[in-house]
């Protein structure tokens, strides 16, 4: 990385030469002069241009709960100046009342006009319901400040990025490639049992898979927004479908998430569906995971690669994966941040259990992706228990730091799991020093409240802030009379 002045403005030059290309289709950071004021003045110039009306300033809580404000373009070159001002005290797990008000700042790098707002996308939809067309609306990720020009430490942005900066001082960048799980049903009333809307499995291309369209819809969607997307299918489960976006760094595939969690919504509502990407909706079918597909590049190439190993991993890619496994039971509270999301780790379901890694085998926490020949760049790891209702910035960010813990420390890498572990008995896994993923919310924000690596990773106010909104979700749920328990004893007892 280096830096340069171009015309007297503050400009970052961003970029990364690798020896080779990407054969895993990856979208790299391009080489690119980014100037602050150069991005300002493009954003402004494109609200003047293509008549946008709106502007939404995006940002989430410590939960990763979308939030936002509306702006007009009058106040647009306020914002990108100084940011907005706001009451941090009304967003969970912001400020005190005491010390309430904070600065969104809007990136300017992330400036995106949002197609289904826009003139002839909305006029389309909207008039085929019988409604009037819509006004260009556009999107703007912010970081959250305090007025005093700090970065707010309860921001789970400024949460990711600084794992990022610890990565970078060892010359290393962080890629993910997350593969987004999500269910369709017929409405979102919380009242009714939840109703899939179509009846197709994996793959399927048959008139089961009525969903189809919404699943393009969203995918074409995100492509205007020039966000890639590797593929997209059918899932397993009746309604279940999977988006796979294409690699890039962390802090974009965070807001690419966001992003994409939104226009899946976005998309089914105006067609009168409902998307959810609750972890476990129903019962007696697998839950929605999303398998982060990771890996660190340096200025050599991917640092997770080395063809002369039997496995093609380098020293840094086992000392990564032993980092992964040994604090994996630390940062599930994060990665599997719900009550519901335990209801997805369970034997039977697809979704990891136990503490292991493994070439081809989907029962371990972490599998090693075999890469075609000659494509030892794509060398990666997945890592398969976060579920796609987590904060992605979190979830990327302890990730990243228990990671680079195994760097750091030179964990030693434990032996391949070579079997089935939803066969193995908890004496065979004992016998193997085989661990077991946290069972509930309640063992996983234990285990997070002893780690100094998960207190040091997020630092004291987010740390403290979400074990103490994670008990009282434990707590609430303690006290909930299930329809299980009704169906199962009420007729007995």
């Amino acid at each position: 990385m280096t830096s340069q002045n171009v015309a007297e403005e503050r400009c970052v030059h961003i970029e990364f030469t690798f020896q080779a290309p990407f054969p895993y289709t990856v979208s790299p950071i391009p080489a690119r002069m980014v100037c602050m004021q150069s991005q300002k003045d493009y954003v402004l110039r494109t609200v003047e241009e293509r008549g946008v009306r709106f502007i939404q300033l995006w940002f989430t809580d410590v939960l990763g709960t979308p939030k936002g404000l509306n702006i007009t373009p009058a106040e647009l070159e306020t914002a990108l100046e100084g940011g907005m001002t706001f009451d941090g005290s009304a967003i969970d797990g912001f400020s005190r009342v005491q010390e309430a008000d904070v600065l969104a700042r809007p990136d300017p790098e992330t400036f995106q006009l949002l197609p289904w707002h826009r003139g002839d996308h909305a006029e389309s939809i909207n008039r085929s319901r019988g409604g009037e067309g819509g006004e260009t609306v556009a999107r703007v990720f912010c970081d959250i400040w305090n007025l005093d020009g700090t970065p707010f430490t309860g921001d789970p942005r400024h949460t990711l990025r600084r794992a990022i900066e610890r990565a970078r001082a060892r010359g290393l960048t962080f890629f993910t490639s997350p593969e987004l799980e999500y269910f369709y049903f017929s409405d979102a009333d919380p009242t009714h049992r939840p109703a899939s809307i179509d009846t197709g499995s994996y793959f399927d291309l048959s008139v089961a898979d009525a969903t189809s369209e919404l699943r393009r819809r969203s995918v074409l969607t995100l492509e205007e927004m020039g966000i890639p997307v590797e593929h997209a299918q059918h899932e397993d489960a009746p309604g279940q479908h999977e988006i796979d976006l294409r690699y890039t760094d962390a802090l974009t595939m965070a807001d690419t998430i966001m992003t994409a969690r939104m226009v899946v919504k976005e998309i089914a509502r105006q067609h009168g569906v409902h998307a959810s990407f609750m972890p476990k909706p129903l019962v007696g079918i697998q839950g929605s995971g999303m398998h982060t597909h990771v890996s660190l590049w340096n200025a050599e190439g991917n640092a997770f690669a080395d063809p002369d190993d039997e496995y093609g991993l380098s020293d840094v890619a086992r000392y990564f994966m032993a980092g992964l496994l040994r604090h994996a039971r630390e940062v599930t509270a994060v990665t599997n941040q719900w009550v519901n999301s335990y209801k997805r780790l369970v034997k039977g379901y697809e979704a990891p259990v136990h503490v292991g890694w493994a070439r081809n085998n989907r029962t371990a926490l972490v599998r090693v992706p075999v890469v075609k020949e000659g494509s030892v760049e794509s060398t990666r790891l997945e890592y398969r228990s976060p579920d796609s209702a987590c904060n992605p910035y979190l979830t990327f960010a302890v990730i990243l730091a228990a990671g680079l813990k195994g760097i750091e420390e030179g964990y030693e890498l434990p032996r391949e799991v070579d079997t089935n572990l939803f066969n193995l008995s908890d004496n065979e896994l004992a016998a193997r020093s085989i661990e077991s993923l946290p069972a509930s919310l309640s063992e996983a924000v234990d285990e997070m409240e002893r780690s100094e690596l998960l207190a040091e990773t997020l630092g004291e106010h987010v740390f403290e802030w979400f074990i103490k909104n994670k008990r009282e979700e434990w707590s609430a749920y303690k006290a909930e009379v299930t329809q299980f328990e009704l169906d199962r004893y009420f007729p007995l007892l």
